[in-house]
């Protein structure tokens, strides 16, 4: 099965100078994406990658993306538009390349038959780029106790005796 955003690359078409690729989502892309990631909406994602050969037919690639998406509020469930801009830093692996053992190191993908997928890629990152807890402006978590709220969970029947104890 393809992925939602699907832009095949074979490594052996980068030039020993490097390439520059750039790639925008259709609008059933877009909303595959969005059905994926469990949000109401992307409403456009596109991404410009710099491609450059390294030793072993490894490829560094990097460049930026740039998104608008549609969220869901975590306190008023509203819906919470959020443009999206991040860079891109990955390491392209040829076949039976050995990943790096650097944890600060970029991202490694590894190209299956020489092939990457530059658009599977990009989704990847914006998934990781997605706010995890989205609010509306103004959106606040009530406090327990204030606006008429009881507290309720396990602690909240010692909380009461505690406060009962200190009234005595």
């Amino acid at each position: 099965m393809l992925p939602e955003f699907h832009r095949p690359l074979a490594l052996a078409r980068i030039p020993p100078e490097g390439r520059e690729e750039r790639i925008e989502a259709r609008a059933e892309e877009c909303a595959a994406l969005a059905a994926r990631f469990g949000i109401p909406a992307v409403e456009r994602l596109s991404a410009g990658i710099r491609l450059r050969p390294e030793a072993g037919g490894t490829v560094f690639a990097e460049g930026h993306l740039s998104a608008e998406v549609v969220q869901t509020c975590v306190v008023t469930l509203e819906p919470v538009r959020q443009a999206v801009s991040e860079a891109i830093a990955l390491r392209i692996l040829a076949p039976g390349a050995e990943p790096s053992d650097d944890p600060e190191g970029p991202d490694e993908i590894e190209a299956e038959d020489g092939t990457v997928d530059l658009g599977e890629a990009v989704a990847e990152q914006l998934s990781l780029a997605l706010d995890p807890y989205p609010r509306a402006p103004g959106a606040e978590l009530p406090v327990a106790g204030e606006g008429g709220a009881t507290p309720s969970g396990p602690f909240a029947a010692l909380a009461a005796l505690r406060g009962q104890a200190k009234g005595s």
